[in-house]
């Protein structure tokens, strides 16, 4: 029959690997983070979606000159990139914590935070430079590949 090791009982005479956490207060500011991020992205994703779908001509209305129209408006720039953010953020600390409580070998957990890490990185990065760097009439392109209201 096996035996269950004393959950209080002092690290060294528990069975199994040693690995020492040295977080401190991280995981009280993931957590704090956590709430308030989802809080203000509720606001953030409930006047997307009210803009989007009841504004106007609702969601008939949404093509590339709608998001062109938003974009050209740094309020809207600026919510989206906060929407980006705050969501990327959340969801790579939720999915931090998922790899912290599931990866068992002290390898593993370093090569899925390390590729959680750079995706994060990569798909921020890009959604930025799309977000203020979007042109809708690109200079020197063929007019018949412009939406219409880029011809004047």
């Amino acid at each position: 029959m096996s035996t269950i090791a004393d959950p209080k009982a002092p690290r060294p005479s528990r069975p199994g690997p040693s690995r020492r956490t040295t977080r401190g207060n991280f995981e009280l500011y993931g957590w704090v983070f956590m709430r308030a991020s989802g809080v203000v992205l509720v606001v953030l994703i409930f006047g997307h979606l009210f803009v989007n779908l009841m504004v106007g001509d609702g969601i008939s209305a949404i093509d590339f000159g709608f998001v062109a129209g938003k974009w050209a408006s740094p309020f809207w720039q600026v919510w989206d990139l906060l929407m980006l953010w705050l969501a990327m953020l959340h969801g790579t600390n939720g999915v931090r914590t998922i790899i912290n409580d599931y990866a068992e070998k002290d390898t593993t957990r370093l090569v899925l935070k390390g590729a959680l890490y750079v995706a994060t990185v990569l798909v921020v990065t890009l959604g930025t430079l799309v977000i203020f760097t979007f042109d809708p009439c690109p200079p020197n392109s063929p007019a018949d590949l412009l939406p219409s209201f880029c011809t004047a």
